[in-house]
């Protein structure tokens, strides 16, 4: 009898665990059809012909697949020379935050100095502060030493560090073993060979996380380059986005395809660096 109640007790157990997991699989399931439909729907009317985008019922599918949606977006508007504004501001972005917040993260975290703990509250109380409490005297400071109309505020300025990328890489380098530094010191080395032959190969996970952020933060700007471009040869993609959608004709097959445009380079980043993102901010969480 005692051994048909476990036997009892192990199935109800089991169907819980599967009528649980049936749960969470379709929770997850609606969560990513949410997600899906709208990058469907964008990318499906980047193909359509404007008479088809409101059309009522609601048409998924286009009738033919335009691809002449994508030769007029390199016609309408200097399609080339933004990208590569943006992606000249992505590329500095992304060596000099992460490489400049590496190094302030390993000294608050690895060197022993008077007032370590105070400075590093203050940065993240930086990190509190949105831009836009902080938009209006960096444009005066600026434009006092004629930055404005310049790639300078947007690039040279990434290169003295991202308060929340010192604080990530910060929790990354103190779950790293004491032991190691202390071997290095033995060894001879100093703190900047530490630094370069030992921290650095362990944190490819950080620095990819630290990497992508830097790039989504970048890529998608707009009121950054809108304030301190002030030029339009200089300006990014986002902008030139928004000079499409100001005008009097939305042009939305030509808005379409631009979205798509801008959204693809995101997603293959994400899915070719997944692994190192979710590994850096899962072991920056170690230790505190």
């Amino acid at each position: 009898m005692k051994s048909a109640a476990v036997t009892r007790e192990n199935k109800r157990k089991i169907l819980l665990n599967k009528i649980g997991f049936a749960a969470l699989f379709a929770s997850l399931s609606v969560l990513a059809f949410l997600f899906v439909v709208p990058l469907f729907w964008l990318l499906t009317c980047s193909f359509k012909q404007p008479s088809e985008l409101f059309a009522v019922p609601v048409q998924w599918l286009p009738k033919t697949f335009d691809f002449k949606n994508y030769s007029r977006m390199f016609n309408y508007f200097p399609f080339m020379r933004y990208l590569k504004n943006t992606l000249i501001i992505v590329f500095f972005n992304i060596v000099g935050s992460t490489a400049s917040s590496a190094v302030v993260a390993y000294g608050f975290s690895r060197l022993r100095w008077k007032g370590r703990d105070q400075v590093f509250v203050l940065v993240l109380v930086s990190m509190i502060l949105p831009f836009q409490v902080v938009m209006v005297p960096l444009f005066l400071m600026f434009q006092k030493i004629g930055w404005i109309g310049t790639f300078l505020p947007l690039t040279l300025t990434c290169f003295f560090g991202n308060p929340f990328y010192i604080f990530l890489m910060r929790q990354f380098f103190l779950s790293l073993p004491e032991e190691l530094n202390e071997a290095a010191r033995i060894d001879g080395s100093g703190e900047f060979r530490t630094f370069f032959q030992i921290a650095m190969p362990l944190s490819l996970p950080v620095l990819a996380t630290a990497a992508i952020f830097s790039f989504l933060r970048s890529w998608n700007d707009f009121i950054g380059p809108l304030i301190f471009l002030a030029n339009d040869k200089l300006y990014t993609l986002a902008i030139g986005a928004q000079l499409i959608r100001s005008r009097l004709q939305p042009n939305w097959e030509i808005l379409m395809p631009l979205g798509v445009v801008m959204v693809l380079p995101v997603l293959i980043i994400f899915f070719l660096m997944q692994k190192y993102f979710i590994q850096g901010i899962a072991m920056s969480g170690i230790k505190g």
